[in-house]
């Protein structure tokens, strides 16, 4: 990272205009797929470099490919449709960061699937900018899924996990 800065900073060379520097650029973007976020900016001595990417289909719920129907086969005999939004017992990410399954490493996580919750109960971790933001039960049901890794990074509305 400082050898971007230090390059963003020699970048400005001539009539005030600064240089575009692409492998400052590259290794941005670079930093940005490592990281999962979407979004990166810096400044070094007025000169400013900012580097974004839209949000990848795959967080997208997966949709299932129907198999052929026999040309006799009634209406009915198709594939389900696949659920369209968020299913209604999930809990989304209230903002970007590095989600946490248990209090700390080592120890056992603070739910798994099965588990019977109630309202208010811890259910993971997100850190965001050295902060810990326990992420809380907003209502009382069973574990159905859990849809994310331990220390994975996570975006604002990402599906953690389904209370069912």
């Amino acid at each position: 990272m400082k050898n971007i800065g230090a390059r963003l900073a020699n970048g400005n060379r001539g009539k005030g205009q600064p240089d575009i520097d692409a492998e400052a650029i590259r290794e941005l973007a670079e930093l940005l797929g490592e990281t999962g976020l979407t979004e990166i900016e810096i400044e070094r001595n007025g000169a400013r470099i900012r580097v974004s990417r839209q949000a990848t289909a795959s967080m997208a719920a997966p949709v299932a490919a129907a198999a052929p129907a026999p040309l006799a086969a009634a209406p009915a005999a198709e594939a389900p449709a696949a659920h369209k939004g968020p299913h209604p017992g999930a809990v989304p990410s209230p903002m970007v960061g590095t989600v946490y399954v248990s209090p700390e490493p080592g120890k056992a996580p603070f739910v798994k699937i099965g588990d019977e919750v109630k309202e208010g109960d811890t259910l993971l971790i997100v850190e965001a900018m050295k902060t810990m933001n326990p992420i809380t039960a907003p209502r009382s049901g069973k574990i159905h899924e859990i849809c994310v890794s331990d220390a994975q990074p996570v975006e604002f509305g990402q599906t953690l996990l389904i209370i069912a």
